[in-house]
């Protein structure tokens, strides 16, 4: 790791990072979150009787088109051509709520970590939005990258401890 910053220019202005010398490497990302929920609103939407229609079709939907779009919402994230995208939700009794996981990958010069998580946050997103006449008092929380392969910044995955949601970087990236 370098105490330069990749992302600020000489001058100190904003700038995207030149990619051009990096070589082409498979690059995958993992990211997750989770949407809290009365009981009774995550019933309707494993159930199917939310009046907007499939909370969890959709949301899967919504999180694939955030990731290809990630780098027109995100200022300094370089246009990707993402070979897969997989949006998981996962109804879960004990918060009450959904969880989200996308996984992204490529082969390129630079990683898919921000459209993991753009992804995961816009699935999150969808839910609240699909579900929000039920229950306004959803929380959306705990958005993160969970593992990340690939690239010169090598290999990370996040190691949960307990419900604080802290985390250390694994071994691999040490």
């Amino acid at each position: 790791m370098t105490d330069k910053l990749t992302h600020v220019a000489e001058s100190g202005e904003a700038r995207m990072v030149d990619v051009a010398g990096k070589p082409e490497t498979r690059r995958v990302a993992r990211a997750t979150g989770l949407v809290r929920m009365r009981p009774a609103t995550l019933a309707a939407i494993v159930n199917a009787q939310v009046k907007k229609g499939d909370v969890l079709g959709v949301a899967r939907v919504a999180g694939v088109m955030a990731a290809k779009k990630t780098s027109d919402l995100i200022p300094l994230c370089h246009p990707l051509v993402l070979d897969d995208i997989q949006i998981e939700l996962t109804p879960d009794d004990s918060v009450p709520g959904v969880r989200v996981e996308a996984t992204v990958k490529t082969t390129g010069r630079t990683g898919v970590e921000m459209e993991a998580l753009t992804a995961v946050s816009v699935a999150l997103l969808t839910v609240y939005d699909m579900a929000k006449a039920l229950d306004r008092e959803m929380q959306i929380s705990d958005i993160s990258l969970a593992a990340k392969s690939g690239g010169l910044g090598g290999d990370y995955a996040r190691v949960d401890e307990g419900s604080s949601g802290a985390y250390r970087e694994s071994s691999s990236t040490k």
